[in-house]
């Protein structure tokens, strides 16, 4: 983390796929959904997790890029949506969009444009973002840092009274 007054929220993966499901149930009372798009990197577990939960199977990427480790810049499209779910979005289809977390709002504005009637859903949202997404799961302080799974690794850790045993 690198601003020290930032809280960490450290996910699991049983965690993760808990609250993806959970994304999923929610998602499931809009009815059907013709394609999911995934936010590539970390919308790609979660959109997983959804499209097989509600049965979608037409799944997309669009890779964006706006961290280095930390650190946001501007947003990079790396990788656009294909032509066939744009032309499916502009018949009418109902597509879903599926990221781990709105945190800025960035990435989501960018996506939003070249899908503007698409239903938005992330795992996680923070206050700048959540106006952006449509459904979400859990909301976190936008001082908090959320480590995913993918980002961890288990590790031993020193007991609180400082000793070694």
């Amino acid at each position: 983390m690198s601003n020290p007054s930032q809280k960490s929220f450290p996910v699991t993966w049983d965690q993760f796929h808990r609250d993806s499901r959970a994304l999923a149930w929610r998602l499931a009372g809009l009815g059907t959904f013709d394609a999911v798009v995934a936010i590539a990197r970390g919308g790609l577990v979660p959109a997983a997790i959804v499209a097989r939960e509600l049965n979608i199977r037409t799944v997309e990427t669009v890779a964006c890029k706006s961290y280095d480790h930390q650190n946001q810049s501007g947003i990079k499209v790396l990788k656009e949506i294909s032509q066939p779910v744009l032309d499916l979005s502009a018949k009418g289809g109902k597509i879903l969009i599926v990221d781990d977390l709105v945190d800025t709002g960035n990435t989501a504005r960018v996506v939003r444009d070249m899908l503007p009637g698409a239903h938005f859903a992330t795992v996680y949202a923070k206050p700048k973002g959540r106006d952006l997404v449509d459904t979400f799961i859990t909301e976190v302080s936008q001082d908090t840092w959320i480590f995913f799974p993918w980002d961890l690794d288990v590790a031993y850790v020193a007991p609180i009274s400082g000793g070694t045993d």
